[in-house]
């Protein structure tokens, strides 16, 4: 997961948990903005949900597009 790494290597961080209503999220942020905002999708384990947020992190640092599932609901 070299985007994750990346991105807490400059600095950035990521979160696992609760995000009320949601029961479970992941979410990246690079120390001034929101980078992805990711839904634990129903049957996803925690090991699938880093792998989606690994490559949200990429399309950021390519495209420099976020990707918002929480205030999409």
């Amino acid at each position: 997961m070299k985007n994750i790494e990346a991105l807490i290597a400059d600095g950035g961080d990521i979160t696992l948990g609760a995000v009320y209503p949601i029961e479970c999220a992941a979410t990246a942020a690079d120390g001034h903005n929101s980078v992805a905002m990711l839904v634990r999708r129903k049957g996803e384990t925690l090991n699938a949900l880093l792998k989606r947020l690994d490559k949200a992190i990429a399309k950021f640092y390519d495209d420099e597009e976020t990707i918002d599932e929480i205030n999409s609901i």
